[in-house]
C-alpha cells in the first residue's frame, strides 16, 4: 500500500521531518537494512582478521588497506553519479503516475452526450464506460504484478468486465501484439452506431467523444511502452558496479589500523566506523530508491496502488453514466441572490483570514 504522510507536514513546524524518521513501513530503513547488516558484517570479518594476523602480516594487511583507502575517495569512483540516476528515475516514476488512464473526462463526455434514459440508452452508456475500464485492465495486467495475480487468465476478467461473446471476439482476432486497443475499437464503433440512432445528436458530440477517448486511449499505450523501454541497462549497471565497488574498496580501506604506527588520519582507532556508515546509508541509500521507484506497478510499500485504482475507475464511472444521468437537484436561487455584494461566511477558527487585503499585485501600492 502507498504510504502516506501528507497531514503530518501540512504545517511547517519543528522538527516535522524529524517524526517521519521513525516510521518503518516505506521507510529507507526496511529498504536497505539488508544490504547494511552484510556490510557490516563483512567489515566486522575484516576487522577481528587483522587482529588475528601475525605482525608481518598485518604489515602487509595494513599496506593494502592504505592503498584501498586512496580508491574510496570520490575522485576515484563517481559514486555521486547514483544521483543523476535517481533523478532520472523518479521522472520517469512521476511520468508514469501522470499516464496512468483515469476514465473521468470520458465519463462526463459520454454522461452529456449519450441520450436516452430507456433501457437502451442506459445500456449504451454503461457498454461504453466498461469497454474503456476493459482496456486500461487489459494493459494494467500486462505491466503490473498485482493486476496480473488479480486477473491471472482472461477467464477472471470474464468474470468482472468481458461477455463470453466480447472473449470469443477478442481471441479470434490474430495478432503477435499486445491487444489492449480492441476494447477501445468496440467503443469507437459503438459511439458511431450511436451517433446513426441519434443518441448522440450531432458530430461535435461524436468528436468530442473521440477526442477524449483518443486521450484515454494515448495513456494506456504511454504506460505499455514505459514498461517495454526501460532506462538503458548499462545505465543501470553503472551505477550498481560505481556504489558496490565504492564501498567494496572501503570495506578494507576504511578498516582502523594501529594508531601507534603513525599512519596519516589513523591515529585513533574508534573501532565503529562512524562516517563510512553514513556514507554507506547515503549513497546505497540512493541506489536503493532508484531501484524502488525504477518500476512503480509491481509489490513494494511506494508502488502504485493498481487494484484499488481500477475499483475506483470502474465504479465512478458507472455511477456517473447510470445513476447520474441526468440526476439533478431542482434549481432554486443560491442564498444571496438578492444581494450584489456579499461574503462567503468562516468559522470561527478561520475569521482572523477574511481581516487580510485581497492581493492586488506586487507592484499595485507602489
Amino acid at each position: 500500500m502507498t504510504v502516506s504522510y501528507s497531514l503530518e507536514v501540512a504545517n511547517a513546524r519543528f522538527a516535522g521531518f524529524s517524526r517521519l524518521l521513525f516510521r518503518w513501513k516505506g521507510s529507507i530503513y526496511r529498504l536497505l537494512y539488508k544490504e547494511l547488516l552484510v556490510f557490516c558484517s563483512v567489515y566486522l570479518f575484516f576487522s577481528l582478521f587483522y587482529f588475528l594476523l601475525t605482525r608481518r602480516q598485518q604489515d602487509l594487511f595494513e599496506r593494502i588497506a592504505l592503498y584501498c583507502d586512496q580508491f574510496t575517495n570520490t575522485n576515484y569512483i563517481p559514486v555521486l553519479f547514483v544521483l543523476f540516476y535517481v533523478t532520472l528515475a523518479f521522472n520517469r516514476w512521476w511520468g508514469q503516475y501522470t499516464s496512468f488512464p483515469l476514465p473521468d473526462n470520458l465519463m462526463m463526455v459520454v454522461s452529456g452526450n449519450v441520450h436516452g434514459t430507456d433501457e437502451k440508452g442506459r445500456l449504451l452508456r454503461r457498454t461504453l464506460m466498461r469497454y474503456a475500464n476493459l482496456s486500461s485492465v487489459l494493459i494494467l495486467r500486462s505491466i503490473s504484478t498485482r493486476v496480473h495475480k488479480r486477473f491471472p487468465t482472461l477467464d477472471h476478467i470474464v468474470e468482472a468486465f468481458m461477455t463470453l461473446e466480447e472473449l470469443k471476439k477478442f481471441e479470434s482476432l490474430h495478432s503477435d501484439f499486445n491487444k489492449y486497443w480492441m476494447p477501445l475499437t468496440w467503443f469507437s464503433n459503438l459511439a458511431s452506431r450511436a451517433r446513426e440512432e441519434g443518441r448522440v445528436r450531432d458530430d461535435i458530440a461524436l468528436r468530442l467523444l473521440m477526442d477524449e477517448l483518443n486521450n484515454y486511449r494515448a495513456k494506456c499505450s504511454l504506460l505499455f511502452h514505459y514498461d517495454w523501454i526501460s532506462i538503458p541497462l548499462v545505465y543501470t549497471q553503472v551505477v550498481t558496479i560505481a556504489v558496490y565497488s565504492f564501498f567494496g574498496f572501503c570495506v578494507i580501506g576504511r578498516q582502523f589500523l594501529n594508531p601507534e604506527k603513525g599512519y596519516k588520519d589513523h591515529r585513533l582507532d574508534l573501532y565503529v566506523p562512524v562516517f563510512t556508515l553514513l556514507q554507506f546509508f547515503f549513497y546505497t541509500g540512493w541506489l536503493k530508491v532508484g531501484e524502488l521507484i525504477i518500476n512503480p506497478f509491481g509489490e513494494d510499500d511506494d508502488d502504485f496502488e493498481t487494484n484499488q485504482l481500477i475499483d475506483r475507475n470502474f465504479q465512478v464511472s458507472m455511477l456517473a453514466v447510470d445513476d447520474m444521468y441526468q440526476n439533478l437537484a431542482p434549481m432554486v436561487k443560491d442564498k444571496h441572490w438578492m444581494q450584489r455584494h456579499f461574503s462567503i461566511p468562516y468559522t470561527l477558527s478561520t475569521a482572523a483570514e477574511s481581516l487580510r487585503p485581497a492581493f492586488k499585485g506586487s507592484t499595485y501600492d507602489m
